[in-house]
């Protein structure tokens, strides 16, 4: 019996096949450099695709209540969503080795298990690098985004140096701070409307840090602790306690925005 219907259930499997066959083929490529072929990025830059996003994250502690690659994450969800925005943008890998302060003696977030840390003259000369290697490929913008506060001027220094070494060429590098400092004011501002005092929303790891991070990858935060009391000797500068997704997309929207609008300022010919 079973045997004589498979010669039906092989014909079904190949009739759907062919019909998710269009719908496979039509999908949009991916925005994400590591989730492309080389000859698939060729054609995609000979298609329009010039400007490259170097997403900056940072592996550092984030309170008992959020991961360690909180900033990588949320670099690489958001420069996705921005790339999206553009449509002539590619994300590259995310930069998750970033000055974190100290070794020995430890200082600032190296005093927590997991933050990793590396030498400003190493960091800027990874993205320095990096945008060599893109411009290589055929990029004519590469562009830096930060998603941590602490490396800001080194983003701005670095591009400056690039493209003062690009002279004569079509290319250009961009430190986009827009994407940051939306965090530091329309965000916060948003919060602060919504009721919220300037202590919860806190500098690290408070309700504006935790609410963004369960907006892009719930997963980053442990919403059991969030019950808990912060404390400064935990690691949170803020009350992460009323954090929620919705606050969260706040931030999202923010920061989308107001990239999309300076990088197209920036890139503009």
């Amino acid at each position: 019996m079973i045997a004589a219907m498979l010669p039906s259930v092989i014909r079904l499997a190949a009739l759907a096949s062919l019909a998710l066959a269009p719908v496979l083929a039509a999908a949009a490529p991916s925005v994400f450099l590591e989730d492309l072929t080389w000859t698939e990025l060729a054609a995609a830059i000979a298609s329009g695709s010039t400007t490259a996003i170097v997403p900056v994250g940072g592996t550092e502690q984030s309170g008992p209540h959020m991961a360690l690659g909180k900033h990588n994450a949320r670099a690489r969800r958001l420069a996705g969503r921005i790339a999206g925005e553009l449509g002539n943008a590619i994300v590259a890998p995310v930069v998750a080795y970033v000055p974190e302060g100290s070794i020995d003696p430890p200082s600032g977030h190296m005093r927590f298990p997991g933050t990793i840390s590396v030498p400003v003259a190493t960091f800027e000369q990874t993205l320095a690098s990096a945008a060599r290697s893109l411009k290589r490929a055929g990029f004519r913008d590469v562009v830096f985004l930060g998603d941590h506060g602490g490396y800001q001027a080194s983003l701005e220094s670095v591009a400056m140096r690039l493209n003062r070494e690009w002279v004569g060429t079509p290319a250009r590098a961009h430190a986009v701070v827009e994407y940051y400092r939306a965090t530091e004011t329309i965000y916060r501002k948003a919060l602060a409307a919504r009721g919220h005092s300037e202590a919860e929303i806190g500098s690290h790891a408070g309700l504006a840090d935790t609410s963004l991070s369960l907006a892009v990858d719930p997963s980053l935060v442990r919403t059991d602790r969030l019950k808990d009391a912060p404390r400064a000797a935990d690691g949170t500068r803020g009350d992460p306690r009323a954090s929620t997704p919705e606050l969260g997309r706040l931030g999202v929207n923010a920061i989308v925005a107001a990239t999309v609008e300076a990088i197209r300022k920036a890139t503009r010919r």
